[in-house]
């Protein structure tokens, strides 16, 4: 099965974390666990939100 390609434009962080995915599907059925740390981290940094200090 032919897999679909599509052009998106994203950030430099975004573009880090796929990269980091890719590779740890790569390592797969060894599987590195320096990869996942590295892309977890990455979507955990992208991920958090700043925090509401005001209150309403």
């Amino acid at each position: 099965m032919k897999k679909k390609l599509i052009k998106m434009v994203v950030t430099e962080q975004e573009e880090e974390l796929i990269m980091a995915i890719r590779n740890y599907v790569k390592s797969f059925p060894r599987g590195y666990p320096q990869l996942l740390y590295y892309a977890t981290k990455l979507f955990e940094i992208m991920t958090d939100m700043p925090k509401d200090t005001e209150e309403e």
